[in-house]
């Protein structure tokens, strides 16, 4: 898809879109209980008030400031690699030693087909988060088709319907607490991938989740936009411009990637240029060794990044975020385990790489 695709696509439909996802909403939510339909409400209060409304408007509700600045991380107690430095304490107390460089830092938690209820798994962690005054940082992963490509991470809702109705559970669960959504990662970065007709779906999917998810004005929302590698600054913001950056709060880079943040940094000033100045977060999980990976899935010799912050010393940069899980693999290659598993060899050495 090339650079202008999105914009002169969505230049008419923009009011349209925006109506439908009311729609979806009180379609999808009427059946619930009170608290339901509540929220869904407040998404069709807003979403009407977005089309009425300039895109000036738009942008300052979605932008009320940082979300990352003064908010406490969220270190779990029961991680992957907390459950392994317990179990290596004794036994290999060096390396559980090492263990800790991971279970010590917050990382975000990821939604998708396998989670089940999703309202009632968005709810349970969420409430978990913030009974510690941390911010949930979600990561929600299940857009139809969601490897175009048919890579490592096929799978995802079943049709556009599904998706819809997912989304505005996914928001349910967040039930007017803050928290920060990183929304499908690769989505449009493989957008090229797809059939025409799964592109076209695809953009007004994500335009619908990023209204449905920004009705709440508690909730920062940032639309993945791959990384410098994958594509040129310009198709980015093209692509971002589709999926409806205007209303949400940014983008995110270099999610479950290795590159290192300074290019991805200097990349993510070049599309904010071009989508209205908008901010963006960096994943730095594994991008610590400063050099570019020999490939994406499980490359040997990485190292852990930049601890999460939101002292990025960088205006338009929000917070460098430990979006990818440390440990967990990317898929069946180089000796990893399925995608998503987590494989203590791998987070042995992105810790060891690490200061």
């Amino acid at each position: 898809m090339g650079p202008g695709f999105a914009g002169v696509f969505f230049q008419d439909r923009r009011v349209a879109e925006r109506r439908r996802a009311v729609a979806g909403s009180h379609d999808g939510v009427e059946r619930r209980r009170a608290e339901r339909r509540r929220k869904t409400a407040l998404a069709g209060a807003f979403v009407a008030a977005t089309a009425l409304g300039s895109t000036a408007a738009a942008a300052d509700r979605a932008a009320p400031g940082n979300p990352f600045t003064g908010a406490k991380w969220f270190l779990d107690p029961a991680s992957h690699a907390a459950q392994q430095a317990d179990e290596w304490r004794v036994i290999r107390p060096a390396d559980a030693r090492q263990m800790l460089k991971i279970a010590n830092h917050a990382q975000a938690d990821w939604f998708g087909d396998w989670s089940g209820d999703i309202q009632s798994k968005v709810d349970v962690r969420v409430s978990q988060i913030a009974a510690t005054g941390a911010l949930p940082v979600l990561v929600a992963y299940n857009i139809p088709d969601r490897d175009c490509s048919g890579g490592q991470s096929g799978g995802g809702a079943g049709n556009a319907a599904e998706y819809r109705d997912w989304i505005r559970g996914f928001s349910l669960g967040i039930a007017g607490r803050k928290a920060v959504v990183i929304l499908e990662p690769d989505a449009l970065a493989d957008l090229g991938n797809c059939d025409p007709a799964t592109q076209v779906e695809r953009l007004g999917l994500l335009w619908d989740a990023v209204s449905v998810l920004k009705a709440d004005p508690l909730v920062a929302v940032y639309i993945d936009a791959g990384h410098s590698h994958w594509l040129s600054a310009v198709t980015a913001a093209d692509r971002l411009n589709g999926a409806g950056v205007d209303i949400a709060d940014g983008f995110s880079l270099n999610v479950s990637n290795f590159y290192p943040s300074s290019g991805e940094v200097a990349y993510g000033k070049s599309v904010s240029a071009l989508v209205g100045g908008k901010h963006f977060v960096v994943d730095t999980s594994r991008n610590g060794s400063g050099v570019e990976p020999s490939n994406w899935c499980n490359p040997p010799g990485m190292a852990l990044g930049t601890w999460p912050s939101s002292g990025t010393h960088e205006p338009k940069v929000d917070a460098f975020v430990w979006v990818k899980r440390p440990g967990e693999s990317d898929g069946r290659c180089n000796g990893g385990p399925s995608a998503g598993q987590w494989w203590a060899d791998y987070a042995l050495g992105l810790a060891q790489g690490a200061p």
